[in-house]
Parts: structure tokens; sequence; C-alpha cells
């Protein structure tokens, strides 16, 4: 008898991927399709279940094969039903997901905030594999994160939990405002488009720093900057790096992980940035919620969502 395969879905606001996992995370086959936003959300919906049937057809499996059917997606979630209240990026507003996709795929479908996935692919088959109780943050736009205890996610009361970028740490006399409405978030700091922000407003201010004569700065163009030996990009990825390493000392009281993994494009700075994470972390956090805790970088990279959410039809 062949092994069980489970299918991933990681929908995005202009493609939507799916992958075929086995029951260790091995990802077999994957298949990137056009979401196509802008024709409704019966055709988003529609997409999602012939994509999940094209990547096992893909693969030479039979849909007998497959266990379940994982789906990661941004935005306001009734978990329990699989109901989209809402999506950033989407065209979904109270969409059915979970009931579409079973009667069109005759399969239990299980869905899931995108983070919360994504920290599931790293636990079940990447920079987590092993550990029961880890912490994710993924570092992009903005920041995210996602908790795994026990090897399930943590979702909450009102589906918030992993909230991470939305920890209050910055000090009220530093703190600007965050997207979320809210003063002093992580995210304002910590994330590429925080670091950006701190890095133009350096500029504007006249600092010396090679980054003036930069068009258009990106987060990487600050990495490298201070890695050169600039000294006002070096603070700025500093203040990235203090902030980030503070909110984990919060986290380690209150849940005490195995394992922090980081992930997302700000993480690619690499030890650079670890190093300073690391110091931080150790020294805000009392010794018994910091004893052979790690920090380290995420491993399965785009790939995350995708075998997170095959995980989902394996973890729930």
């Amino acid at each position: 008898m062949s092994e069980k395969i489970y299918v991933g879905v990681d929908v995005g606001g202009t493609s939507i991927k799916v992958g075929v996992c086995n029951q260790d995370g091995a990802l077999l086959h994957t298949y990137e399709g056009p979401t196509e936003n802008d024709k409704g959300s019966e055709r988003i919906l529609a997409n999602i279940a012939a994509y999940a049937r094209l990547v096992v057809e893909q693969t030479g499996r039979s849909w007998a094969e497959v266990e379940g059917v994982g789906v990661g997606i941004a935005g306001f979630l009734d978990i329990p039903n699989g109901v989209i209240v809402s999506s950033p990026n989407l065209n979904l507003r109270n969409a059915p997901l979970k009931a579409y996709l079973q009667e069109h795929l005759g399969k239990e479908v299980y869905v899931n905030n995108d983070a919360n996935v994504a920290a599931l692919g790293e636990a079940w088959a990447g920079a987590g594999r092993g550990v029961a109780d880890c912490v994710c943050y993924t570092l992009g736009t903005g920041v995210g994160g996602g908790i795994i205890i026990n090897g399930r996610i943590v979702e909450g009361f009102n589906a918030a939990a992993g909230e991470l970028g939305h920890i209050s740490i910055v000090p009220d006399l530093e703190a600007i405002q965050c997207g979320c409405g809210k003063m002093g978030c992580l995210e304002t700091v910590s994330s590429a488009t925080g670091i950006i922000r701190m890095a133009k407003d350096a500029v504007a201010r006249g600092d010396q720093t090679s980054l003036a004569h930069v068009p258009d700065i990106t987060a990487k163009d600050v990495v490298d900057a201070a890695k050169a030996g600039d000294e006002v990009a070096a603070r700025i990825v500093n203040r990235a790096a203090y902030y980030l390493g503070k909110s984990m000392a919060v986290v380690a009281v209150v849940i005490n992980p195995e394992r922090f993994i980081i992930g997302g494009g700000v993480s690619k700075a690499g030890e650079f940035l670890f190093e300073q994470i690391r110091e931080v972390f150790l020294k805000y956090t009392p010794e018994a919620a910091s004893k052979n805790v790690q920090v380290v970088p995420a491993e399965l990279g785009n790939s995350a969502g995708v075998v997170g959410a095959a995980g989902l039809v394996l973890r729930s």
C-alpha cells in the first residue's frame, strides 16, 4: 500500500502555490498558478481546487492517495469553519473556503493564517524539525510570527496568537504609529519597511552615510552598508536587532520555546544580524528561560507556506 500524501496550498495576491508532501514533510512536487484576483472570489476558489488536483496529477499519484488538503492565507479568518472573513490582498469577503474545497475536492480541508502555516512548515520539516516548542519570526514587509507548542499551532481566542510584529516594544519617546494603528510595535523597527524608513530618515536629517547616494534604498542596501562599516547603517541594523532580541526575551518568559526561528528577507543578513539578536536576547532573558535556547535562521524559504499547509492535515 502506497504512503498517504498531503496537499498544501499557499494563497497569495498574485499567485497560488501548491505542493504535495509525504508524511515526513518532504516536498515531492510543486506547482504555481495565477490567483486571478481581479476575477472575483468564485474564480479564486475554483483555481485553488483546480491547482490542488493538478499538482497531484503531475506527481503521477492518485487523488485517492491524498489524506487531506491544507490552506494558508493572509487575513482575518474564522479558522474552525474555514471562512475567510477578509484578506488584505485578495478579493475574498466572508468566503467559505473550507466548505467549497471539501465539496469540490472530496477531502478534509484545514485552513489557517499564512504566518502560522509557515511556522508549522519550519517546525515540521525545516529549522524546527525535532523540536516540540518553537517560535518563528518572519522579517519581511512586516513582521509575521507563529507559535508552535507540542507540535501544534497556537491560535488563541480570537486567532490572534503569534502576532509578534505587534508586540509593543519601542518606548513612547521613540515610537511611531504602526499600520495596525497602535504605537511602538516591533514591526515599525525590525521589518524591511522599518529599516528602510529609518535609513530614509537618516538621509533626510543629513547624517553622513553612504546611503545618501543610494536611489530607492532597500533593506539589503542598509545591511550591506552596515557590513561595509557605515556607522549610520550599522546603528539602524543594531536597532532592528535590539528590539527583535528584546521581544524574544518577552516571549521566552511566557512560552519558553526551545528554538527561535527567523526567516524572511531581512534574515538573509546572516550572522551579522543573528549575533546581535542573540546578544540582546541573552542580556534581557533570565537564565532559566534562555538556557540552551537557540536562535537560528529558517531553512525552507518560500516553500515554508506550502509545506506548513500540508502539515495542517497531519498536525490537526
